[in-house]
């Protein structure tokens, strides 16, 4: 293993863990020209970053040897204090929370968010709250940061969520979430959507938004058989989101998690091969990051044009059991049992990026403690049996591993949650799942330009005409 490249790895990826931001799209300087020097140059580059004169400024061995806007990284040592970094960075949807505070749109209103409760999840709350809102959160018992529900009780925002339920408990938990009575529901996986159809409590909210591939999947299927009586408008759907969200922020936050946790039980991320499992946006962005790292990488999946993409993208396709024996194994699908117990026990590594219940077919209580190098262990690293080290236990790395998602992807993600709220409020839309705005999302990448300071190009007049013509310019003047 290259010790530059290594040690250039462990500084990108403290950068994010300390602060959770997102490296690509982002201007980075590097000071020096040694070795570890310019293997964060090569690095940096290719994460999509820019090189110049950034505001991130690493400084291989020096006192400090990373600098956010001049000064050391921010210390988050407390909930409240990653809380009131989230908003510091959210600007695109402050920014379009302001306007529903000024329009008066969601005054009154009783909005239900149940997501992940984590710093941004608790600013989307708060910025709810304080456009004129009546905001309650619900977090499922795995999907639950106390702290950061502690600093939302103290701010005035009541928190549903307790990590010690489980089966019975916590669905009659959730009916009673649904049973205080909301306008709308701001869901990810859609499942209080799909429990208030059940418990008969979709007929009191005037819709909800849902913020996931597997969330919108059954919604669709309840659509086509007569049975979804709201609106919902399909937040994961829209390009601002799923363009940025799944490919670069689950990218970085699932592949950093992963290398964090193996780092600390002396386990490098190019210690082995990687396959990743599905090549959908998720997918992309985990095999694109990974090789970022200098990992190699080979993808697994079971659709001929998304493997065919693949192929074009430089990688390896293979079936994931001629690819998996031996290999880091990251799930990309968001679909139950993809990763098999005949997977499980020839894999070196298992990990899963995107997570649903049972994505990995694992016996929990057939996990042990792994001892790593020098008598290293963690929390996040265990052995399934006799087979694969198993990372976070099967669940959606990033957040049972890591912080989630970076706050400037988190940002746009929840622009588009607000900008549905919008919609849902202020239009006439008839029940079944429908299609986020193109107008909105034009609006908030446009947003999100400005706030990092750049500037697209305009059409010119002719560009314009030409596109309101149906005539073929080839033949204009060749009449017969």
């Amino acid at each position: 293993m290259n010790d530059a490249t290594t040690t250039a790895e462990r500084l990108v990826r403290r950068f994010a863990r300390e602060t959770n931001l997102l490296v690509s799209g982002r201007s980075f300087s590097v000071a020096g020209t040694d070795a570890v020097a310019e293997a964060l140059r090569l690095m940096l580059t290719s994460l999509g970053a820019h090189l110049g004169d950034g505001g991130v400024v690493f400084v291989p061995g020096g006192t400090v040897d990373i600098l956010l806007d001049g000064h050391p990284l921010p210390v988050r040592d407390s909930a409240e204090k990653r809380v009131d970094l989230a908003g510091h960075h959210m600007r695109v949807s402050t920014e379009w929370a302001g306007g529903l505070r000024e329009r008066g749109t969601v005054r009154g209103v009783r909005i239900g968010i149940a997501m992940v409760l984590e710093p941004k999840t608790a600013q989307l709350a708060l910025l709810l709250r304080d456009a004129g809102a009546e905001v309650v959160v619900y977090a499922h018992p795995d999907e639950i940061d106390v702290e950061v529900a502690a600093v939302l009780r103290a701010r005035g925002i009541a928190v549903d969520g307790d990590p010690d339920l489980s089966g019975a408990a916590e669905r009659a938990a959730a009916v009673a979430f649904l049973r205080s009575g909301f306008d709308l529901l701001l869901d990810d996986g859609s499942h209080l959507i799909r429990l208030a159809h059940e418990e008969g409590l979709a007929t009191g909210l005037r819709g909800a938004a849902e913020e996931t591939t597997s969330g919108l999947t059954p919604l669709r299927l309840m659509q086509s058989e007569g049975v979804l009586e709201i609106p919902v408008i399909a937040v994961n759907d829209a390009p601002t989101k799923t363009s940025f969200d799944n490919r670069y922020g689950t990218g970085q936050s699932c592949v950093f998690a992963i290398a964090d946790a193996l780092d600390s039980v002396g386990i490098g991320l190019r210690d082995q091969p990687a396959v990743v499992v599905g090549y959908g946006p998720v997918g992309e962005g985990v095999a694109a990051h990974l090789a970022a790292l200098g990992v190699r990488v080979a993808v697994a999946e079971a659709d001929p044009v998304r493997a065919l993409r693949a192929a074009h993208d430089g990688y390896a396709v293979a079936p994931l059991r001629e690819s998996a024996p031996g290999a880091l194994v990251i799930s990309a699908t968001g679909a139950p049992h993809t990763i098999d117990a005949g997977i499980v026990a020839t894999a070196a590594i298992v990990a899963v990026a995107g997570g649903v219940p049972h994505e990995v077919d694992v016996d929990l209580e057939s996990l042990r403690p792994y001892v790593g190098v020098g008598g290293a262990t963690s929390p996040f690293v265990e052995r399934a049996g006799d087979g694969a080290l198993l990372i976070a236990r099967g669940g959606c790395v990033n957040l049972a591993a890591g912080e989630g998602n970076p706050i400037e992807i988190m940002d746009l993600s929840f622009a588009v949650q607000l900008r549905a709220v919008e919609h849902l409020l202020t239009s006439t839309l008839p029940p079944g799942v429908h299609a986020f705005p193109a107008a909105a999302d034009r609006e908030i990448a446009e947003a999100a330009l400005l706030a990092r300071g750049e500037c697209i190009d305009e059409l010119g007049r002719a560009q314009v005409q030409a596109q309101r013509e149906w005539r073929s310019p080839r033949f204009v003047g060749a009449k017969a």
